[in-house]
């Protein structure tokens, strides 16, 4: 006899639908898994056989071939235990007919209960693209997969006994309601703007990346601020669309880091990966490769701290994304495009020592040099603002008036976002610093006095062409925060004064 059961894959972060076949014949106990299984999927004929045996069902003998169709597609893991059992024990008549346009995932214990699994958020989607009403899935699962659509009905599934009992109308299993976005963990208290004291022209450069989307370095000696400044980033941000918390939220699903108890990501995603990583570790990787870091900050930020002591190659790996807003990861098995549009926010200090320009410097000017160039060019004209961060003065440290809050910048960046939406609307770019220079052509109109400026500017500076448009609209978000209806030699001026106020330069001067 011949069963199909529907199930789901993953491909990335991209679901596909599988088609789980099962043939039972006579002869010779056998127990085949064809259509490009991984090990884990062939480990799976052990797991269903013991799951089987332990909720009481009679495993069939002879020789029993499962077909994962499209069989020229490669699958891995072990979601697949679930519908590889079902289509066991429905062609040997075990259970009675499975519902039409459901789709079954899930790994089973040996007990016959059923295990988290990856990516539900991603396959739960791709089964309402692909007109599947039901899906049965782990229980731990069942809330994100509520949120790929209304229109589908999930059934939270703890072990094998309960599903074949609400397929046998013993005992209905009860569909899960949609997530109400409320969390079972305590909300703990988030670091505020009002913490910084003095660094006024760092936090302007906060501001202007956040209100703009920009990617800013931070360079300053020890203990003036850097990490502080970073780590605060995150509560200048607008909260995130819909759009963007599920494409963040399927990412970390894919990862296996999305909280059960929250599946929908409300919060921008803040990485601070180790300066040890390796380029595999921020790009993604594996045989069949998984989100890295530069994925797993999509729309939220990427905080490099101490960004020379990174890996150089680690640090190349940057460049794609940045650019262009996605990661390709190329293996034998294929090759993978992961979504990885982040806020680069990275810190370093001046010299190996960290006091170079500020203090008792221990390093030569060799080695002050060296050790700067470890930023290659091409990264840094990727990099909007270079902002110093100097020593903290006594005064400021001291102060007993209370610095501005979070709350009170977000609102100038939240009303500097909306401008973008409407100047954007119509295209997929929502902020200054993702749209394109032959878009931002098409909305920008600069006048004589400022043409002659960015012209001076341009050959003063031997600025790049990547370079000129980032100037542009590292500008405009200025213009933006101050409501200004269009560029002015001012905005120009101050957007260069943060594009070289580090001292570093990503054009040829640098050298001269």
């Amino acid at each position: 006899m011949v069963s199909s059961v529907h199930s789901l894959g993953l491909a990335g972060i991209d679901g596909y639908p599988v088609t789980v076949e099962c043939y039972l014949s006579g002869g010779h106990a056998v127990f085949d898994v064809v259509g490009l299984p991984d090990a884990t999927v062939r480990e799976s004929r052990e797991r269903v056989k013991a799951a089987a045996s332990s909720c009481g069902f009679d495993f069939p003998g002879g020789h029993i071939v499962v077909n994962l169709a499209p069989a020229n597609t490669r699958k891995e893991g072990s979601i697949y235990d679930l519908p590889i059992l079902l289509s066991v024990l429905r062609a040997n008549d075990s259970i009675p007919p499975l519902p039409e346009c459901a789709a079954y995932i899930g790994e089973l214990a040996l007990d016959g209960s059923l295990r988290p699994a990856r990516g539900v958020l991603s396959m739960a989607c791709c089964a309402v693209e692909f007109g599947i009403k039901t899906l049965f899935c782990p229980a731990a699962n069942a809330a994100e997969a509520t949120l790929a659509s209304p229109d589908l009905k999930v059934y939270a599934v703890s072990s094998l006994s309960d599903l074949v009992n609400h397929l046998n109308f013993t005992a209905r299993l009860t569909p899960t309601p949609a997530w109400d976005g409320i969390s079972s963990r305590p909300d703990l208290p988030r670091p505020d703007f009002s913490d910084v004291r003095g660094q006024y022209v760092a936090r302007l450069g906060m501001e202007i990346a956040a209100a703009g989307g920009h990617n800013i370095l931070l360079i300053g000696p020890p203990g003036s601020g850097k990490s502080m400044l970073a780590s605060r980033i995150g509560t200048l941000l607008p909260p995130m669309t819909r759009q963007e918390a599920l494409e963040a939220s399927k990412i970390h699903s894919v990862a296996g880091t999305l909280p059960s108890d929250a599946p929908l990501l409300t919060e921008r995603p803040f990485r601070a990966p180790h300066h040890t990583i390796s380029p595999g570790g921020l790009a993604g990787g594996g045989s069949v490769p998984r989100p890295g870091e530069l994925s797993l900050a999509h729309n939220g930020v990427l905080f490099l701290d101490e960004m020379p002591e990174y890996n150089a190659q680690a640090l190349e790996v940057l460049r794609q994304p940045l650019e262009n807003g996605i990661i390709t990861i190329s293996r034998v098995s294929g090759t993978l495009t992961y979504p990885s549009r982040f806020m680069l926010v990275a810190a370093m200090n001046p010299c190996k020592c960290g006091w170079h320009g500020y203090g008792a410097c221990t390093c030569s000017a060799r080695a002050v040099h060296d050790y700067t160039a470890k930023i290659s060019g091409p990264l840094l004209d990727r990099i909007d603002l270079q902002t110093s961060v100097p020593p903290v003065r006594f005064e400021d440290l001291h102060d007993a008036k209370p610095a501005e809050s979070s709350a009170a910048i977000r609102q100038r960046v939240c009303a500097a976002r909306e401008r973008q939406l409407h100047r954007f609307r119509g295209t997929p770019y929502t902020c200054n610093a993702h749209a394109p220079g032959t878009l931002l052509r098409e909305v920008l109109t600069l006048g004589d006095a400022e043409s002659r400026f960015l012209s001076h500017a341009y050959e003063r500076y031997r600025l790049t062409a990547r370079s000129h448009d980032r100037l542009l609209r590292l500008a405009l978000t200025i213009a933006d925060l101050e409501g200004a209806p269009a560029i002015t030699v001012q905005h120009l001026t101050l957007a260069l004064q943060y594009r070289r106020a580090a001292g570093l330069a990503a054009s040829d001067d640098a050298k001269a």
